[in-house]
């Protein structure tokens, strides 16, 4: 039924990818394209009168720069989902849109599956990033202390030296997780995918995603970036346990 599907709203200045989005978007039955538009402004707009489930937005369009739209679109539609979707692989890209409210971050040279997942991942109401950016995210973390929190991701002070000691309360959270589960986290804070982790350890990747949900459930936490922000917060995501 179409009050079952995923409304997505799409915003991108190049005509012929959103007609490519949109012939992918529609052979999926769970999901209706509800809107495109050409630039930001016009996005914001569509974002207010049609209310989308997920907007994916392109990151660099003339005028209105794609993290101000964001912050603009969710001021105007605070109950959708933004996810970037994009071919900038900076770093201060994927750090200012994540803060101005944007759930997720994708490079345009993904997999059409990978795409699909995402947006139900995001209208889910999880975060997304994609797997080569996990890592320019991480370090961004790491050096830049007192980030406000926005987009799902906690606040990012700056993360303790290696094998510093965790306050008593962040202790007790990762004393709930088995030595497996610690062993695994320690993999996602170097933004590894669970296919790069089990080929690591040797398990089978439905294992490790069992694993990663475990976790993720002990911890309070809604997505992997969360836990690797996490992770890298206390001292987790630099090398092997000692």
């Amino acid at each position: 039924m179409a009050e079952d599907k995923i409304r997505v709203l799409l915003v991108d200045d190049h005509t012929l990818f959103r007609s490519g989005i949109r012939s992918l978007l529609q052979s999926y039955a769970c999901f209706e394209v509800v809107g495109e538009a050409g630039d930001g402004r016009e996005g914001i707009r569509l974002a207010g009168q049609l209310r989308p489930d997920v907007v994916l937005l392109d990151n660099n369009m003339p005028g209105l720069s794609g993290r101000e739209a964001a912050r603009l679109l969710l001021e105007e539609a605070p109950e959708t989902r933004v996810l970037m979707l994009t071919v900038s692989e900076d770093a201060d890209d994927l750090i200012e849109t994540l803060r101005a409210g944007a759930c997720g971050y994708l490079l345009k040279n993904i997999q059409a599956e990978t795409l699909v997942s995402a947006i139900k991942t995001a209208a889910q109401g999880e975060s997304v990033v994609s797997p080569q950016m996990m890592g320019k995210l991480l370090s961004g973390v790491r050096g830049s202390p007192g980030r406000p929190a926005s987009g799902g991701l906690p606040p990012a002070p700056a993360a303790p030296p290696r094998n510093a000691a965790v306050p008593g309360a962040e202790a007790a959270e990762l004393d709930k997780l088995s030595p497996r589960e610690r062993e695994i986290l320690r993999f996602i804070a170097r933004g590894q995918s669970n296919k790069e982790i089990a080929r690591a350890l040797e398990l089978a990747e439905s294992t490790v995603k069992i694993h990663v949900q475990n976790m993720l459930r002990k911890l309070n936490l809604s997505s992997r970036v969360q836990a690797a922000v996490f992770a890298v917060e206390n001292g987790l995501g630099q090398g092997p346990e000692t």
